[in-house]
């Protein structure tokens, strides 16, 4: 992305942060970055990157072509609603708040009559930290192919962005990268302590289960392979791989996780529910 547009980060937490520091890698100029955080001491922080500040929202907005909702999903309507009297006709909303629908925002930041058409639902994951993340978006039908172009470079600058058709595949997004990071460090904690009841050391555990799981997701995403065509080839009948799968498979593991996700998605339609309009 070379023209960057002005952006205001409503909320500086960590998505905010991985964000900005991707923007400023690709050569983001600082003037084009402003973040409204009420906590002294993370805007403070900020201060001292270069970005301009506020502590709540305020005219500066006027100045910024795209905002960014970095709020929890309780808080979003009432941020949206402080956020919305400094609102210009091309103003582009990008939400990454959980569970909050298209349909809500488009209903605050117009009027039920007048659904605001210029937003971006988008679900990013934690590894954007490292610039490694994997963002899910959608948009209203409305949207321009000039706002999606930005939304996707904005996102682009901490890993892959990836649309999505509506609320429904949010949702998906949020059960599967959104909040498939954990499921990741949850195996990744197994798989140490399985090294360590083992024999291993804590270290030895770990280095080896980070190189393993680091080399297995390198391999398949180079490979034409299906991930099970890949998992048959490393399976010799009667081996030591067989010997483990089928363990898993009788603790029925794919469906455990199908079921978690299941919950995952679940609880994001909950949270439409709980705090949309």
């Amino acid at each position: 992305m070379t023209n960057f547009p002005s952006v205001a980060f409503i909320g500086g937490g960590n998505m905010a942060n991985a964000l900005v520091s991707g923007l400023i890698n690709q050569k983001c100029p600082l003037e084009n970055i402003h973040v409204i955080e009420v906590a002294d001491a993370l805007r403070t922080q900020w201060d001292k990157r270069g970005v301009s500040t506020s502590a709540g929202p305020d005219a500066t907005l006027r100045h910024h072509r795209v905002w960014i909702f970095a709020v929890k999903p309780q808080q979003m309507k009432e941020v949206v609603l402080q956020c919305k009297q400094w609102m210009s006709a091309d103003t582009l909303i990008i939400s990454i708040a959980a569970g909050i629908s298209i349909s809500s925002l488009a209903t605050w930041c117009g009027s039920p009559q007048a659904p605001y058409q210029n937003i971006v639902r988008c679900m990013p994951n934690t590894p954007a930290l490292v610039g490694a993340g994997v963002t899910g978006l959608a948009a209203p039908a409305g949207l321009s192919a000039e706002d999606r172009l930005i939304a996707t470079g904005l996102l682009s600058a901490v890993g892959q962005a990836v649309w999505v058709n509506d609320d429904a595949a949010i949702d998906a997004v949020t059960a599967l990268s959104g909040s498939g990071p954990a499921y990741v460090f949850l195996f990744l904690e197994a798989l140490v302590k399985g090294g360590e009841a083992l024999g291993l050391t804590s270290s030895q555990a770990k280095e080896l289960a980070l190189a393993t799981l680091a080399g297995a997701t390198k391999l398949a995403s180079a490979s034409p392979e299906t991930p099970a065509t890949l998992r048959e080839r490393v399976t010799s009948k009667g081996g030591t791989t067989a010997a483990a799968l089928a363990v898993f498979q009788e603790s029925q593991f794919v469906d455990i996780v199908s079921q978690a996700m299941k919950a995952a998605d679940s609880r994001a339609a909950e949270l439409s529910k709980e705090f949309g309009a």
